[in-house]
């Protein structure tokens, strides 16, 4: 089988071992590496910038900023920047960031639906090269384009995904961005519901799902000695589980062990508050949830994914091994 196979970089690894592990992955054939923006630890642009630095072929997208932090002028000159330095092989994935952690640096979420269109309505005419006047109730630019000096205006071919999690969200994907980069720690059953809401935004704008890319975030726990790989997710999915509310109500995990965990376990939270909560975790939600334990597994839980319309899996290594994870799925990206 020839899948288009894709890594997921948050901030276990320095940089420059992450781009050490880009090039791998370009070598074994996967076709793009995805950088997470994530919490306060890493912003994602600065790392794109090092792996599209010192590879070839493999797409780099942003896995993803958010859409309040950053102007909308800045943010389509951001990434114009980073093609100037990989042309066609730049991804602009944004989501919609999350609670606590917006409230608690002052900042109100509110109306998200309204904001990620206007954002990426603007940011996409920025990036075409057109003059914009945009007077939305978020985004407001008058006469604004990318004034190059010395480069030519025209359009940047730069893909759009919406890393959407909630359904209205999913719909607004499927109306309005090139893809929906789907969302990590949920059960292969969460994408019967994100495929059907992402046809109905599809319709609306004159399409079908087909022309709606579908990667999605899969965590990746793969070791020969499967209780090894199951306890290494297990710290990441109950963090997860415990601190962002979105992740939460979509995980498909039971109502009860979010409680139990809630009790234990905010934001931010110490390494031993993770661990201790961690205890709360069951095996059986660790594989709900990821792709964990020997490779044979690993492969089969991510083909899970596929089945249900994800139509690139891009897989988040945890493990002291993570070629290994790679190599696993080498002959798939071929």
């Amino acid at each position: 089988m020839s899948i288009p196979m894709a890594i997921y970089l948050q901030d276990d690894l320095p940089i420059r071992e992450g781009m050490e592990l880009a090039r791998y992955a370009e070598q074994q054939g996967f076709t793009a590496v995805w950088q997470a923006e994530s919490r306060l630890v890493r912003e994602a642009t600065v790392p794109m910038a090092a792996i599209a630095a010192v590879t070839n072929r493999i797409k780099v997208g942003s896995g993803v900023v958010n859409n309040w932090t950053r102007n909308v002028a800045l943010l389509a000159a951001t990434f114009s920047t980073l093609d100037d330095l990989a042309p066609g092989r730049i991804l602009l994935g944004i989501g919609a960031w999350w609670d606590p952690l917006a409230r608690k640096v002052g900042i109100e979420r509110r109306r998200p639906l309204r904001a990620m269109r206007e954002t990426i309505e603007a940011t996409r005419a920025l990036l075409a090269g057109e003059t914009v006047s945009y007077d939305g109730e978020f985004v407001h630019l008058d006469g604004v384009s990318l004034d190059y000096v010395h480069q030519e205006m025209g359009t940047k071919q730069i893909p759009i995904y919406l890393g959407a999690t909630g359904m209205k969200m999913m719909e607004l994907a499927g109306e309005l961005a090139d893809g929906v980069l789907l969302n990590y720690l949920v059960s292969p059953s969460y994408n019967d519901q994100a495929m059907e809401h992402l046809a109905t935004g599809a319709e609306r704008a004159g399409r079908t799902l087909d022309k709606v890319d579908r990667p999605q975030l899969i965590v990746c726990s793969l070791d020969e000695n499967r209780t090894r790989a199951l306890d290494s997710a297990r710290m990441l999915v109950t963090q997860y589980l415990g601190q962002q509310p979105h992740i939460m109500k979509a995980s498909g995990v039971p109502e009860e062990l979010l409680a139990d965990i809630g009790r234990v376990l905010t934001w931010p939270a110490t390494r031993e508050q993770v661990a201790e909560a961690a205890k709360l975790v069951p095996d059986d939600v660790v594989q709900l949830i990821t792709a964990s334990g020997t490779p044979e597994e690993c492969r089969a839980k991510v083909a899970e994914y596929l089945d249900r319309g994800c139509t690139s899996p891009v897989l988040y290594p945890l493990g002291p091994d993570k070629r290994a994870m790679i190599d696993a799925f080498a002959d798939w990206a071929g």
